[in-house]
């Protein structure tokens, strides 16, 4: 869609899609007659040109245009979707969404493979560490995590040993031919097919990678040389020690802090704050942001934000600050409000992994139960919950009610919303 749009031929999402997809399987079958070997066609889904956390499109404008790219080439034959290059969480989470909406609708469960881009600069284009991306994106859902384009193995190596360690998924990587170097005649790639075959086969064997490939400047003999160092590889056996924890757009945080409580700092809290309120009600967005940086540099972990107040639009309230937090905010946010149209809002302007406060039984658990819809709003963006030991009869106010509940929530929350 996005690179559709600069040709004004974004009615024909689906159309090239189904065509793209139509045309490899054609190939992969035609392969795997002749060679006996199976043959898979990987449904590529680009980072396009607009980025939400930019503003360059909303969240939902692009999470339905690759909807429809994901389900034409599901039409084309594709055998698993992946996600690739991508620079933005947001727009990450926006195409893993939209491929999860097409999926359902076509009564599929293909694999759901994600790769990040991160720069010579050690964090994606918008300034997000490996591990944010981690913890934004293995609560989607999707089947493996890895990296691609921008730089060759070496500069790969350090991102690729931290998701070998915490992905619970499973990994791959897809470099470029080295570091692209500028000479009298343009730039070209200096790794050789050997060094690249030597750098996937140690991935591999090492960091227990289960897809390998190539990226800018790889050529058929670059491939040629992979494929036949690793063919017959087993990949190294992983023990992988997940971080639980929340995620701005550049940084995780664990819940659990080695030598501290988590500090939820709340004074970007409309109902706790004069000066938050104040700033809020005069549309002083600039001193809103302000507030959250005050708690940062006094050491908070995460940002409690609330906009519910009488008489105001909480949608647009939301939308308006969490959008200026997203990059604003080197801390995860914690959404707080009653009204699960406020808490949609900001998760659709957060890339990382936000915490939603809260869910509880106050209203019963039935399907149009405020319970019910926070918790599938939260399962589908990958958010963290806050659960409240309160249930149809109130606050529990005993040892044994306190307990009673917040195993039922666990329960509930686990076995029905998949939420860890």
């Amino acid at each position: 869609f996005a690179a559709l749009s600069e040709y004004d031929i974004t009615g024909r999402t689906f159309e090239l899609s189904e065509a793209g997809a139509r045309i490899a399987r054609e190939a992969a079958d035609v392969s795997t007659t002749r060679t006996g070997r199976q043959r898979w066609v990987l449904g590529s889904m680009g980072p396009g040109t607009k980025l939400p956390t930019l503003g360059h499109a909303s969240y939902t404008v692009l999470r339905d245009a690759y909807r429809t790219n994901a389900e034409g080439m599901i039409a084309g034959g594709a055998d698993a979707l992946l996600v690739e290059t991508t620079q933005d969480l947001l727009q990450t989470r926006a195409a893993v969404l939209g491929a999860k909406r097409a999926l359902a609708d076509a009564g599929l469960e293909l694999p759901l493979l994600v790769q990040v881009t991160v720069e010579a600069t050690g964090t994606m284009l918008l300034g997000s560490e490996i591990g944010a991306a981690l913890t934004a994106l293995e609560p989607l859902g999707i089947d493996l995590i890895g990296l691609n384009c921008a730089t060759g193995p070496a500069e790969m190596t350090e991102h690729l040993r931290y998701l070998a360690r915490h992905a619970r998924t499973r990994i791959s990587v897809m470099p470029n031919a080295g570091l692209p170097v500028l000479g009298s005649n343009g730039a070209h790639y200096p790794l050789s097919p050997t060094e690249l075959a030597d750098a996937q086969e140690t991935f591999v064997a090492e960091y227990g990678v289960s897809l390998v490939g190539g990226c800018c400047g790889t050529t058929p003999a670059h491939l040629r040389q992979v494929v036949e160092r690793v063919r017959d590889l087993v990949p190294a056996v992983r023990r992988p020690v997940p971080e639980p924890g929340a995620g701005s757009l550049y940084q995780s945080v664990p819940f659990r802090q080695d030598s501290s409580y988590l500090a939820i700092g709340e004074r970007t809290n409309a109902n706790g704050s004069k000066k938050f309120r104040e700033a809020l009600l005069e549309g002083r967005w600039d001193d809103c942001v302000e507030v959250a940086r005050d708690q940062i540099r006094e050491g908070a972990h995460l940002l409690d934000l609330c906009v519910d107040y009488v008489g105001r639009d909480g949608v647009a309230d939301m939308a308006e600050i969490a959008g200026r937090l997203a990059t604003a905010s080197t801390l995860p946010i914690v959404l707080d409000s009653t009204e699960v149209e406020v808490i949609r809002a900001g998760l659709e302007k957060l890339g990382g992994r936000a915490v939603v406060n809260s869910v509880n039984y106050e209203d019963g658990d039935g399907p149009e139960s405020r319970f019910a819809r926070v918790s599938a709003l939260a399962a589908e963006h990958g958010a963290a919950l806050i659960a409240l030991t309160i249930d149809e009869e109130g606050q529990a106010r005993t040892v044994e009610t306190k307990v009673a509940i917040a195993e039922r929530l666990i329960e509930d929350l686990t076995a029905n919303w998949g939420i860890r």
